[in-house]
């Protein structure tokens, strides 16, 4: 399979498939594609996976697309403005994603919900305790909010993050959630209670515009019913 990321501000991801390979993405993430694409609509896993891919914030089922009798071309957009990244999968990299990051895969890569370990994280890191692991072998696209900074924590180094802009890690990551200090802070900073730690080694994936945050600045300008 080979791919092309084209695009800035909505990006699309355009993979040109051998005959006979194949490509997995949730249902509606297909943009356009040639002819020979069959699909076919599948629990890929059964039900307990497919449940497992809703909880994290993915459709039950799964769409497989498969070239026939020659190459084939199938292309994802993103839903939002923002970026599109590839990430190599393989056995002991597993990747841990923001819930809804997942825009299509080759057949080699499964997807499962990750819990945080710590319930702290889950109540008070700002996305839920359910985020996205992505594990087997192969070439994933995630779609994130925004542009996209990466760092590369070395182990005991620890960035703080502020709530939805973490994008992805690496597994070796560790994610933890903290209070901010002093109550004036807390009450009148503007930064919320609690900030999101992450503590390499590994990779970290941050977004520079969270769907949340764009939907709170917006909602004082949406009229309400009466």
């Amino acid at each position: 399979m080979r791919y092309q990321i084209q695009g800035e501000t909505l990006p699309v991801v355009i993979c040109e498939l051998e005959a006979g390979e194949r490509m997995i993405t949730e249902g509606g993430a297909m943009s356009w594609m040639s002819p020979n694409m069959k699909m076919e609509t599948t629990s890929n896993g059964g039900i307990g996976k497919a449940f497992g891919r809703a909880f994290s914030g993915e459709k039950m089922f799964q769409n497989i697309y498969t070239a026939q009798g020659g190459p084939g071309m199938i292309a994802f957009a993103s839903s939002f403005p923002g970026s599109i990244r590839a990430f190599e999968i393989s056995p002991g990299r597993d990747m841990i994603f923001q819930k809804s990051a997942f825009l299509a895969s080759e057949d080699g890569v499964q997807l499962s919900m990750h819990f945080r370990k710590k319930l702290g994280s889950g109540l008070f890191g700002g996305e839920g305790f359910i985020m996205q692991k992505v594990s087997g072998q192969g070439i994933m696209f995630a779609e994130f909010d925004g542009h996209v900074i990466e760092y590369d924590l070395q182990p005991g180094q620890q960035i703080i993050i502020d709530t939805g802009h973490l994008a992805a890690m690496e597994a070796t990551c560790n994610m933890d959630i903290q209070s901010v200090p002093g109550v004036k802070n807390m009450l009148f900073g503007g930064e919320g209670l609690f900030n999101t730690v992450i503590t390499g080694p590994g990779k970290v994936w941050l977004q520079t515009m969270p769907i949340s945050n764009v939907a709170g600045a917006l909602r004082p300008y949406i009229p309400t019913g009466n």
